[in-house]
């Protein structure tokens, strides 16, 4: 193995950020080596953020591709502090935000199991104070700024002297060769050595030598000439027959790691028996442990594993396995939905009861973090359902994630979801199915600007509801075409939209569709000259948001009531509406609705003459409209500010 240069040493690249590839083949402990540098590094004070994600460059199931770098910064720029709606949805925008919210920090960004230098560029951060550490199959020679590391396969002496720290109290036996044999026959892998240094641990009153004669007899009789495939029969040989059955059933997870509870579904168990299952299993380094309380298989222990599953499980019970694990992230999403938006919950799909009962989330935030643990994984089960039998699960997935997706910002995700929720619907020949899933895409077009695009799939849904005579689903499908005209400048197509929504939406009982039409009716109203109307509007939406005790409706309603007040040049009565609106939206975390306030209490103020106060509401709603990018609230901002004839900084 070649010696590490020091990889804490500063201008590794000669761009500020630092960058490390370690290559070699599968096995040869590149995210141990990673992972273990990352921890020393941490540990000795250098960094003071770690960010960590599995590029799944390499992975076993050709139904799982390498993760898209724009996701993968998706992810990274939540865990420091962005939240959905400020991310930007393009690859480069994203990069550029990531490389700002990396200034002034200490970051180590471990980024394993790469596919190829173009799905890492992207993800490299610049910064002076940041060390990037990439482990792959490949050697990624085109990032020439980068450190290289080539990870070869251990000498003998060095396999052997591996074995015989690890396991130094366990006796040798009458073959003083017996490390040298179990080294050969393990291939020198680093894998292969970790999972025989497991079993060893695992099997009291064997000696070396015992191990020895097992892998050398095991390679006379089956012909294995992979030592990790030869190591890891022999572990997997001695399992208890439950755990066997675990790691076959993970290997057929559809996504990258589970937890407890979703092995316990795999296994038909309870979770506390699953949670000793994986603890022993990583005990004897058959799964990884990512993070706590979730576990992963490495790409060679689930190709391994899947072969044993095809083998020795009927396809019947493999089918019930799945079965029973995609209801258990359908119900728990459900259950998590109805902890975070219970007001909503008309609006989900009605699902059958399950003969389980599902445990409730304590309070929304313990369901938001669960969604959001969950997120890759629960759309990796959608298309699995959709794709390969499930279809009616896919539809109610999607389905039941509609409003999670929406809010938090999550636009590709959204976008795969109800694609394949169409799919799915199409094979059951479901078309009020097919019709939501139509209706979901285009409300994410519409977020995304592609407006042609959106207006094409809620016409596509428009006749699929009328023929089934689903008048909610109509009138859903009329409130966002309303939504769609208004964003593209065509208010008076867009009022006509929204009217028969309403009507629609009133005569169904349908309170939420109700005031939303309505907050969305008075902006059109106000922009198009009513402020007057859009008054009587917004406050009718405000008091059914109220009753409801939907905050985020209630603030949109608040701010859109302000608006029309400053239309009216009733800047007090805007000024009692905005305070509220922007305390609700700071207390949710919405930060655009945060901007958008604040430039409406800018307006209101210097309408009142207090000039200073409407400068400084606007400087704010300036930084941050900057910060989050949203372009409308940044000129606004900056309009304000020019008229009041206030030096504009940002």
């Amino acid at each position: 193995m070649t010696a590490a240069p020091d990889l804490a040493a500063p201008g590794a690249t000669g761009r500020g950020g630092q960058v490390c590839v370690l290559a070699g083949m599968a096995g040869v402990g590149k995210t141990h080596l990673a992972v273990h540098a990352g921890q020393v590094l941490v540990d000795d004070g250098r960094f003071d953020t770690t960010l960590f994600v599995d590029l799944r460059g390499f992975h076993p199931d050709p139904g799982q591709p390498p993760a898209e770098p724009g996701a993968v910064l998706d992810g990274f720029l939540r865990l420091l502090g962005m939240s959905g709606h400020e991310i930007p949805y393009g690859l480069a925008e994203r990069a550029t935000a990531f490389g700002e919210r990396l200034a002034g920090r200490r970051v180590l960004v471990v980024l394993d199991n790469a596919a190829g230098a173009e799905q890492v560029r992207p993800l490299l951060a610049r910064c002076a104070g940041t060390l990037t550490l990439v482990t792959s199959r490949r050697r990624l020679a085109e990032l020439d700024e980068a450190v290289h590391l080539d990870l070869d396969l251990f000498t003998p002496q060095e396999a052997e002297q591996l074995l015989v720290r690890s396991n130094p109290v366990v006796a040798v036996g009458n073959d003083p060769s017996a490390h040298r044999r179990i080294a050969l026959r393990c291939g020198y892998l680093p894998l292969a050595l970790s999972v025989v240094v497991g079993q060893m641990a695992a099997r009291p009153g064997w000696t070396v030598t015992d191990h020895a004669d097992r892998l050398d007899e095991r390679h006379r009789h089956r012909r294995l000439d992979s030592g990790v495939e030869l190591a890891l029969h022999l572990s997997y040989q001695h399992l208890p027959p439950r755990r066997q059955m675990l790691i076959r059933r993970m290997a057929a997870h559809p996504g990258a790691d589970l937890d407890e509870y979703a092995a316990a579904a795999l296994l038909d168990t309870d979770p506390a028996t699953a949670a000793t299952d994986l603890r022993h299993l990583a005990a004897e380094y058959l799964v990884q442990q990512p993070v706590a309380g979730r576990y992963a298989l490495h790409d060679l222990v689930r190709a391994y594993a899947g072969e044993r599953g095809r083998e020795e499980d009927r396809p019947a019970d493999r089918r019930a396995a799945l079965t029973r694990l995609l209801d258990h992230y359908l119900y728990r999403a459900a259950a998590a939905m109805e902890a975070l938006y219970p007001a909503e919950r008309h609006r989900r799909p009605h699902l059958p009861p399950r003969p389980t009962a599902v445990p409730p989330f304590d309070e929304p935030r313990t369901a938001l973090r669960w969604l959001d643990a969950e997120r890759a994984t629960l759309v990796a089960v959608c298309v699995h359902a959709a794709r390969d039998g499930w279809p009616q699960h896919a539809v109610w997935l999607a389905g039941t994630l509609y409003v999670y997706l929406d809010n938090g910002g999550y636009p590709a995700d959204a976008i795969t979801v109800h694609g394949e929720a169409e799919y799915a619907a199409r094979l059951l020949g479901d078309p009020v199915a097919e019709a939501t899933a139509l209706t979901n895409l285009g409300v994410v077009c519409w977020q995304l600007g592609r407006y042609p695009e959106a207006i094409g799939h809620l016409e596509r849904a428009l006749p699929l509801f009328r023929a089934a005579g689903d008048d909610r689903g109509e009138a859903r499908v009329l409130g966002n075409l309303g939504v769609v005209h208004s964003a593209a400048g065509y208010w008076e197509r867009a009022g006509g939209y929204h009217e028969v929504a309403l009507d629609r939406f009133v005569q169904l009982g349908d309170r939420v569709g109700e005031a939303n039409t309505l907050t969305n009716l008075g902006a059109v109203h106000e922009r198009s000259g009513r402020p007057g109307v859009a008054v009587d509007q917004n406050s009718r939406a405000l008091a059914i948001f109220r009753e409801l005790r939907h905050r985020g409706g209630e603030a949109t309603a608040l701010n859109n009531l302000g608006d029309a007040h400053v239309a009216l040049g009733r800047f007090a009565d805007a000024v009692t509406c905005y305070e509220p609106a922007l305390a609700l939206f700071r207390d949710i975390g919405e930060r655009y609705g945060e901007a958008c306030v604040l430039n409406g209490l800018g307006r209101a103020l210097a309408g009142q003459g207090a000039r200073d106060e409407a400068v400084a509401r606007h400087v704010e709603a300036l930084a941050l409209a900057t910060e989050i990018d949203r372009p409308e609230e940044r000129a606004r901002a900056r309009h304000a500010l020019a008229r009041l004839g206030a030096p504009i900084d940002a």
